[in-house]
């Protein structure tokens, strides 16, 4: 952890996960089977395309959570696109297990994962679920400009995940 980056060790423990080229889809094979109402979210998914949006986004909510304003646009832009009046809405009940699905397969992944570092990435994932869930209770609109800038191809890649 540095001042600069005070979640340098998540970034760590997802590039290790990443190593792991079946860690997104394994991820996606708990989530699924996870709650029987999570499957049909997905019916009309493009799993290609979810999975590139998926990747680029748990990289914007580690740096969210650090406080970076750099992802601010992109996750604003998901966090409307997964609003209850969103293009792809998620019960705010289910964000507690993506959570609890995310951190079993970085558990699993990550070699050096042990209930410190599971901890902080709970912390984390936390951070930007609480920015999802107020955005939903404040009944936010989505963002309407396109995006710009560096993360341009993240929010591009999420408006085509599903």
């Amino acid at each position: 952890m540095s001042a600069a980056d005070p979640y340098a060790d998540l970034h760590q423990s997802y590039g290790r996960c990443l190593r792991d080229k079946d860690f997104i889809g394994r991820f996606y094979d708990v989530f699924l089977a996870s709650n029987p109402d999570v499957p049909p979210m997905f019916a009309h998914t493009d799993f290609s395309k979810q999975r590139m949006a998926l990747r680029r986004g748990i990289t914007m909510a580690i740096f969210h959570a650090g406080g970076s304003a750099v992802v601010e646009r992109g996750i604003n832009e998901m966090g409307a696109v997964h609003a209850s009046h969103g293009r792809c809405p998620v019960p705010v009940g289910m964000y507690e297990g993506w959570i609890d699905s995310l951190l079993q397969v970085v558990a699993d992944t990550d070699p050096e994962a042990d209930a410190a570092l599971m901890a902080r990435w709970r912390q984390a994932m936390g951070v930007v679920i609480a920015t999802f869930r107020a955005r939903d209770t404040a009944g936010a609109a989505p963002v309407p400009a396109p995006a710009a800038g560096l993360f341009a191809r993240v929010v591009q890649g999420l408006r085509g995940a599903h």
